[in-house]
């Protein structure tokens, strides 16, 4: 599973920020004169900047949980507006069946088994027509990306026995990128 923002931003900001990541005791003390450096004030200084440090990491800490929970709420949000837009597109839809009369209120309700299988079978038809005819564009679309490999296949030793080449790789390419774009 993917780490979530929370994690990363924890193991980005906040592991890496303790101070004995960042620099030992005993770097610490090479800081200082020679004399000094068996002082025990050293240590006390090195844990009172330790403390300093947690008292930060603590305070990120709490505001990357309070960043995630407004990311969580704000998902909701996002969730919630694409569901009403998806009901007032639906609903537009409606109205525009019923602008060009395709659109008939249901007559009743309630179906029995005999009133709606034909309904049932009706759709089921439409779908496999629309699942036959997005097979064929998916036959023809890898067919062509076949060819394209194929003819690719001359760049890895060398030849180029057609000099549009090029040219035409690029188009093969803009063209699948386009298709893919309209199919997204």
């Amino acid at each position: 599973m993917a780490p979530t923002e929370q994690e990363i931003l924890n193991n980005y900001l906040l592991v890496a920020a303790q101070l004995p990541a960042i620099i030992s005791l005993q770097e610490f003390i090479a800081f200082f004169p020679r004399q000094m450096q068996s002082s025990p004030q050293i240590r006390s200084l090195y844990r009172d900047l330790q403390s300093q440090r947690n008292a930060v990491i603590d305070e990120v800490g709490a505001q990357i949980n309070e960043e995630a929970k407004r990311g969580k709420a704000m998902r909701r949000a996002v969730i919630r507006a694409k569901r009403e837009a998806e009901a007032q597109e639906q609903d537009d839809e409606v109205e525009i069946e019923r602008m060009l009369g395709n659109w008939s209120e249901p007559k009743n309700a309630k179906h029995t088994l005999g009133s709606i299988l034909p309904d049932m079978e009706g759709a089921i038809g439409e779908l496999e027509a629309e699942l036959q005819l997005l097979e064929e564009e998916e036959a023809s679309l890898l067919a062509s990306v076949k060819q394209t490999v194929g003819a690719l296949s001359d760049l890895r030793y060398g030849r180029l026995a057609n000099a549009q080449l090029p040219e035409q790789v690029l188009d093969g390419l803009a063209n699948l990128e386009e298709t893919c774009k309209t199919r997204n």
